[in-house]
């Protein structure tokens, strides 16, 4: 099923260790991002042998991905703005290091065509697609049109209208009739998209679109798009080589959305039959060999109850969900990733690749789920992962973590796998029960009742079904039980606090640390206590 993949994957280590003295594949990637997807690539680059380096804000100047470096460098001040969005410091640090290639995440300059041209010019080798795919994904209008002429089925629309053009506007509305979006061309992350339900609601639609798009993305081109509801969002995980082999991982369903915000995600999905999943396959293998693609991509559809599907974008990075696919195809997409950047073919495919079991991804983020889920920063006093069969947590998170207020609200994904959805489900919420994070909120309350939704668990969900169906219930009433673990944390920390331990070492406890811990002790005396378990204030 995925034995080639994992072979190659071998094959890229035994060429780190010697074996093949005929060539060697990079010995030092930096990582352009932070957080857990930094963690993520580290993590097979360990694996290969392969030396990181870690760029960082002066914020994160203390955090996993800068520790578990083997080399960092600062890039400037918090702001993603004077850091992680400046290609030249980017550049530099990687020539200062010595770094061969370059591995964007996700994120920030992931899909910057300027970027992966700005690497290709300074002779490092950008791990992703080159910059005249992007351009062409990039730009929804342009890769409509792409997907037009590759025979890729798209959602009826009109191209290319400018924000204040409403009499062409008008027309073409008219043609393609209401409900519609207004979507910006150069869009992105939910933003610069209007659903507009009647030729009254036009005007205001584009208005707020254009306006939307052009000071997020410096272009107010917007298009017009028939709204397809209620629809699926099914996504297809792809890989490309430079030498025109391009393969399909089988489709992810990504249908739980919050403010066009994908919340959680599942592979395979319950509404795909394997001879709908071949067709998901050819369409995106289509999509990209049609601007020449190559390293990994998601091509995005939105599927009708009745199986018809439509293009409705090409992401030009690995997606943060990418763990689902690699759980039911046992494949390690990033080991894929540098493998095909450094020129490597991809193994001939015997068939279709048939999943096996169930993979379903929750994401944590820090943010209040009985109050809107308002952004919840701070102090993370003390975390607990989840372990057990088929489980795996990619987060940012330790114990002392003072999560910084310039990037989104993303600690970790927490994702399982199992034989059948039925188990993957239960053992979701197994693993989210275990998971403990303590000094802010997260939206693990929400998961919890998510998954016990019987709509969920049937399977009867669209993109629009978590805002319209779902309701999250009053929070939980403080316990005797919960002011009792409150009261003996606060006390176990004082203690250790008070006390002078040593590391292994047997050197003192930094004085960093023991600032932490009384800052712990002191957030709860002040706001009652920072919660415990799933109540209202830990999670």
């Amino acid at each position: 099923m995925s034995g080639g993949h994992d072979s190659l994957a071998l094959g890229l280590l035994s060429q780190r260790s010697g074996t093949d003295e005929g060539h060697l594949m990079f010995k030092r990637v930096l990582i352009a991002n932070r957080g857990e997807i930094a963690l993520r690539v580290q993590r097979t680059c360990r694996e290969l042998g392969v030396e990181t380096v870690a760029v960082y804000s002066e914020a994160d100047r203390d955090a996993l991905h800068v520790r578990n470096a083997d080399s960092a460098v600062c890039i400037g001040p918090g702001p993603a703005l004077e850091s992680y969005l400046v290609i030249d410091k980017i550049i530099e640090a990687a020539k200062q290091t010595g770094a061969e290639a370059i591995h964007p995440g996700y994120g920030f300059l992931s899909e910057n065509a300027d970027f992966a041209d700005a690497c290709d010019a300074a002779g490092i080798t950008f791990i992703g697609p080159p910059g005249s795919a992007m351009q062409a994904m990039g730009d929804k209008v342009s890769a409509r049109k792409l997907m037009e002429a590759a025979g890729v089925p798209v959602v009826p629309g009109a191209n290319d209208i400018d924000f204040n053009d409403l009499e062409t506007a008008r027309r073409e509305a008219d043609r393609i009739g209401f409900p519609l979006m207004v979507k910006a061309s150069a869009g992105g992350g939910g933003r610069g998209i209007r659903l507009v339900e009647t030729a009254e609601g036009l005007e205001e639609g584009m208005r707020q679109a254009g306006s939307e798009a052009q000071s997020s993305f410096g272009n107010a081109t917007i298009f017009l798009e028939k709204y397809v509801n209620p629809a699926r969002h099914i996504e297809v995980q792809i890989m490309a080589d430079a030498h025109g082999n391009v393969r399909a991982f089988g489709e992810r369903e990504c249908s739980i959305q919050r403010r066009h915000q994908k919340v959680l995600e599942e592979a395979p999905s319950i509404a795909v039959t394997p001879e709908l999943r071949q067709r998901l396959c050819d369409a995106a293998v289509a999509a990209a060999l049609s601007c020449g693609y190559r390293n990994a991509g998601t091509v995005e559809f939105l599927m009708e109850d009745s199986g018809e599907f439509y293009f409705l974008e090409m992401n030009a990075r690995l997606q943060v969900e990418h763990p689902v696919t690699e759980l039911v195809y046992g494949v390690d997409l990033v080991a894929l990733q540098l493998a095909v950047a450094d020129d490597e073919a991809l193994p001939l495919q015997d068939g279709p690749l048939e999943p096996r079991g169930w993979s379903i991804e929750a994401r944590i983020n820090g943010e209040n789920a009985y109050e809107n889920f308002a952004p919840s920063l701070g102090l993370v006093e003390h975390v607990e992962s989840p372990m057990g069969p088929g489980t795996r947590f990619d987060t940012m998170l330790f114990d002392g973590l003072d999560i910084p207020p310039f990037y989104d609200s993303l600690l970790g994904k927490l994702i399982v796998w199992a034989e059948t959805r039925e188990l993957a489900v239960e053992r979701l919420r197994r693993a989210l029960d275990d998971l403990l994070i303590v000094g802010i909120h997260t939206n693990v309350p929400f998961h919890l009742q998510l998954l016990q939704h019987p709509d969920f668990r049937s399977g009867a969900f669209h993109t629009g079904w978590l805002e319209e169906s779902f309701t999250m219930p009053a929070p939980p009433e403080d316990d005797s039980r919960e002011q009792t673990a409150l009261i003996a944390a606060a006390i176990a920390a004082s203690l250790v606090g008070n006390a002078t331990p040593t590391n292994s070492n047997g050197s003192s406890s930094t004085k960093w640390m023991r600032a932490t811990r009384e800052h712990s002790i002191g957030l709860k005396v002040q706001s009652g206590g920072g919660g415990w378990r799933h109540g209202i204030a830990s999670s």
